[in-house]
């Protein structure tokens, strides 16, 4: 499991006291009212920063931090990255997962046979979707509904899964 989690990138300035405008990257942007400090991580640098003011606009979040007071400080993290720690994240629910967590999993169907490797995760709206790729590399598509998905089993790396007549040709 990876430690630092993404919460947003990095998209320009916003302003010029140094505050910057954060494409979200986490299902929830309203999580960035509540958070206090993450870490900024460019292509040169990883920086601890503090936040001081959170704003909404459109889909984007205004950020301002403690240690920029100014848009000269703030111009050259364009495209720069923000993660929190895995203390600082949101608590998930019961049945909930961080993507970083389920990517890579192996999929078996419930009576043990191998499918594939979790790959990616959709989310569509209505109900995440598992891209799931065996290995001759054919693509199936697992929408996480608890028909379909029995089990996640991040401590032994499995997704167990019942195959849905007509999802594939196993």
């Amino acid at each position: 499991m990876e430690d630092l989690l993404r919460v947003g990138v990095i998209t320009s300035p916003h302003g010029i006291a140094g505050e910057v405008k954060v494409y979200p990257t986490t299902d929830d942007p309203m999580r960035f009212k509540n958070l206090k400090e993450c870490i900024l991580k460019s292509s040169r640098e990883m920086l601890n920063l503090h936040v001081a003011g959170v704003k909404f606009q459109k889909n984007l979040v205004i950020l301002k931090f403690k240690e920029f007071n100014n848009i000269n400080e703030v111009e050259k993290y364009r495209q720069a990255e923000l993660y929190v720690t895995r203390e600082n994240a949101v608590k998930l629910e019961e049945g909930e997962y961080f993507i970083c967590d389920l990517i890579g999993l192996k999929v078996i169907d419930e009576f043990g046979k191998t499918i594939g490797e979790l790959t990616d995760v959709i989310q569509t709206g209505a109900n995440d979707v598992y891209e799931v790729t065996t290995p001759e590399r054919k693509k199936y598509l697992f929408p996480v509904i608890k028909e379909c998905i029995l089990n996640v089993d991040l401590d032994e790396g499995i997704v167990t899964v019942h195959i849905m007549k007509g999802l594939l040709d196993l």
